[in-house]
């Protein structure tokens, strides 16, 4: 489609699955954004925290332990309309 785009970012280790939630939703209301899906590490647990987030619904769950000698690496890919603000999803993804 001619008219959205996406970019995936990284997105560093949450004390708790809120924490990734409220990021994920700050992220979600800048202009453009229509859906925001990945996962991140939560400290303290073995699991990957899944979130998505469509507008201001935002859910998650863990699906699976870290494989050994995975990197614990959070990722979200951001799907929005062409030119939307990158730098501010990118900020509210990483403000905690």
């Amino acid at each position: 489609h001619d008219y959205v785009e996406s970019v995936a970012l990284p997105v560093d280790p949450v004390a708790t699955p809120e924490a990734l939630d409220a990021r994920v939703e700050r992220a979600a209301e800048a202009a453009g954004v229509l859906r925001i899906k990945g996962f991140a590490p939560v400290d303290g647990r073995p699991m990957r925290l899944v979130v998505q987030g469509v507008g201001q619904r935002i859910a998650h769950h863990f699906d699976r332990p870290w494989k050994a000698g995975e990197a614990r690496d959070g990722r979200m890919v951001v799907i929005g309309l062409k030119g939307f603000d990158v730098k501010a999803v990118e900020a509210a993804l990483r403000a905690g």
